[in-house]
């Protein structure tokens, strides 16, 4: 499919929300959990197909900072399932390395299990000198509470001196948020038919083109990705101008 493929011109980035895991399983009578496995397997057909047909930053919003709220079975599931992933991807390490991938991890890594972060450090650093695909994994992540950190960060520097209030710019900002150095999302998809981000990205986003097809997560597929990649290709993206 993707060698007859053809675009104008393609996102740099795209955010993926994946919504929709729980009533994808509640509408065939399963368990929540069973769900995001079928969840976990179209994040890598997903993946896989985006970067092969050219697009170089993807962050996926795996987990957010308000999960934990979930039943404790489920949120079990999903760390097993980020586990499963984990070492799936360092048995992958040749096929990612010849691809150029580098697998980074944003969000707040604490209340997640110790040999998951181990793993999350591991494969990050292992990776780390990749830049043709860079995957983003978003994992107790929450887009508030980063410009919270951010916004520590640089009042620390101004209360040591290294900074100076009327320093302060957006650049600043960005540059100490997790995606620092990488381009803010020229897209955001959220499948299931919900019509908001989420508290994804929410400082990077303010000018994110976006896409809400109505299928649920696990049922999203290369077309769905190809549909909202065309109709990409005819917003008219002015950040502010005429």
């Amino acid at each position: 499919m993707k060698d007859n493929l053809n675009f104008s011109f393609l996102p740099k980035h795209i955010g993926f929300i994946m919504d929709g895991n729980g009533r994808w399983a509640k509408q065939r009578g399963l368990e929540r959990y069973e769900g995001h496995i079928e969840g976990a397997k179209t994040f890598r057909k997903i993946g896989e197909f985006a970067a092969d047909i050219g697009i170089k930053c993807m962050t996926f919003y795996a987990f957010s900072t308000e999960n934990w709220k979930r039943p404790q079975k489920e949120v079990d599931a999903i760390m097993q399932l980020f586990r499963d992933y984990l070492i799936e991807a360092e048995e992958r390490k040749a096929e990612n390395e010849e691809k150029g991938i580098s697998l980074r991890f944003i969000g707040d890594r604490k209340g997640i299990p110790e040999d998951i972060i181990k793993l999350m450090e591991h494969i990050q650093s292992e990776s780390s000198s990749k830049n043709n695909v860079i995957i983003n994994i978003a994992i107790n992540y929450g887009g508030r509470d980063e410009i919270v950190k951010a916004v520590k960060k640089i009042a620390a520097d101004v209360k040591d001196g290294k900074v100076q209030i009327n320093d302060i710019d957006e650049k600043m900002i960005s540059d100490n948020l997790y995606t620092a150095g990488l381009p803010d999302p020229d897209l955001i998809i959220r499948p299931s038919g919900e019509y908001r981000t989420s508290n994804f990205l929410t400082y990077q986003s303010a000018y994110s083109e976006l896409w809400f097809p109505d299928v649920l997560w696990p049922d999203f597929s290369e077309d769905d990705l190809i549909e909202a990649l065309r109709a990409f290709e005819q917003r008219n993206r002015r950040f502010g101008g005429v």
